[in-house]
């Protein structure tokens, strides 16, 4: 019991050093530190056999595709790519109405990170043609949160089949699936989530309108002497919207039509996108360095949780977690749903968390007897839930670019991309209980 107990005060622990600015590259060790010291564990050796493992074993599967992605996430960008992409798409939905430019971004971010595009480029990208559409339609500014957080950590990051986003990559490292395990549940999360968080947007721009909130009367981006958030693009020739289309649409048939490896599928798109975009891209080397250099950060950041997530699995008191997950009532891919959820939500991220759940309790469920398609399906969506707190990182840098607070906008990301999922997940967990 005690080991239990030094588990969930170094869990408070990193919520609390996360909400107070400090680092998970720093965090982690930390806490790791706590739970060895509390549980008896030489210091020394158990960081180098068993934080440094888990750490290292993760950079080992997923550096590549890190890499890669992030490099094609900037091409994309640096390119004007993306911006093509979301420019004819907000065309194509329109923009004479509030509700269908919230309907516009909340698509726009779908399309690009379903084509592959990273979350942190997404914002860059879209950020310059929302912020003009908010101010010429009088929209308060903190609603952004709620499309985009929809778009970009919802149906796209772990529930559509196929999706090459890294919450779906990992368990295919670990159970020996693909991308498109189990489609059926995935779609059934996809459609409850899309339909709860239209509904939603709604919602919120009508309360607002009945607040006489405006675009003007709320924090924006030009508000108190704040530096406006930049188009990169104004005065630029860039590329054919068909040509726009033609990486992120290659990504998803080479991996899904072909089922090449996502490792050799973005190497391809990063060459191809580097060839058709070369004209458009100003300093080249830079592009390519930046992309590069943008993987580190995030890839460390995953690798230091899955450490941490590593020295808690040695501990009795995970033991007894285990247990207990694997003994309530009912198909026990319900308990690994709300395991990983957990572990998810711990930690504040959905990578991270799942990382460590599948490292840790996958080979227990799959000895269970459990179809792997179904897990793989499950845990994905379940790391996409309580990933969304206020400790995430990718919270904290998304406000921040979009000059907004969280007491200025959280709720709306607690509401599309933490409430959402996990009520979306229900009928998906009825519907593995009754096919698999």
């Amino acid at each position: 019991m005690w080991s239990l107990i030094t588990i969930v005060i170094s869990l408070i622990l990193l919520i609390v050093l996360a909400l107070r600015g400090f680092s998970i590259i720093i965090i982690a060790p930390a806490v790791s530190l706590f739970v060895m010291v509390t549980n008896g564990f030489p210091i020394l050796e158990t960081f180098q056999d068993t934080y440094m493992t888990g750490f290292i074993g993760y950079v080992q599967k997923y550096f590549l595709i890190f890499l890669f992605a992030s490099m094609f996430g900037k091409l994309m960008d640096d390119s004007g790519a993306a911006r093509q992409i979301a420019n004819l798409l907000l065309l194509i939905i329109g923009k004479n109405s509030k509700y269908k430019v919230l309907v516009a971004i909340m698509v726009i971010c779908a399309f690009l990170t379903y084509g592959g595009i990273s979350l942190f480029v997404v914002v860059f990208a879209v950020l310059p043609i929302a912020r003009p559409l908010f101010k010429e339609l009088d929209i308060p500014w903190h609603l952004f949160m709620a499309p985009f957080f929809t778009g970009i950590g919802t149906f796209t990051m772990t529930m559509l089949p196929g999706t090459p986003s890294v919450q779906n990559i990992i368990p295919t490292k670990y159970l020996g699936t693909t991308v498109t395990a189990a489609p059926l549940l995935g779609i059934i999360a996809a459609v409850f989530v899309i339909a709860i968080n239209l509904w939603y947007m709604k919602f919120a721009l009508k309360r607002s309108e009945q607040r006489k909130e405006t675009y003007a009367n709320r924090t924006n981006p030009e508000k108190d002497g704040q530096e406006g958030i930049k188009d990169l693009y104004e005065g630029r020739p860039l590329p054919n919207i068909v040509v726009s289309l033609v990486p992120p649409i290659a990504l998803l048939v080479i991996l899904n039509v072909f089922k090449i490896d996502i490792t050799y599928t973005l190497m391809s798109v990063v060459v191809l996108t580097t060839i058709l975009f070369w004209n458009y891209i100003e300093i080249k080397k830079n592009t390519l360095n930046e992309g590069a250099v943008s993987a580190i950060l995030p890839i460390v950041n995953t690798s230091a949780d899955v450490g941490y997530g590593s020295v808690i699995a040695i501990t009795t008191g995970f033991s007894l977690f285990n247990e207990a997950m694997t003994q309530i009532p009912g198909s026990p891919l319900i308990s690994l749903f709300l395991a990983t959820t957990a572990l998810a939500g711990i930690t504040g991220s959905s990578s991270g968390g799942l990382g460590i759940a599948m490292e840790t309790l996958s080979s227990t469920y799959l000895n269970l007897g459990l179809n792997p398609d179904a897990m793989h399906r499950v845990m994905a969506v379940a790391s996409g839930g309580l990933d969304s707190l206020p400790h995430n990182g990718a919270v904290i840098t998304i406000l921040v670019a979009s000059k907004l607070t969280h007491k200025d906008a959280y709720k709306h990301i607690f509401v599309v991309s933490v409430i959402a999922p996990l009520i979306a997940s229900i009928p998906m967990l009825i519907a593995t209980v009754l096919l698999y």
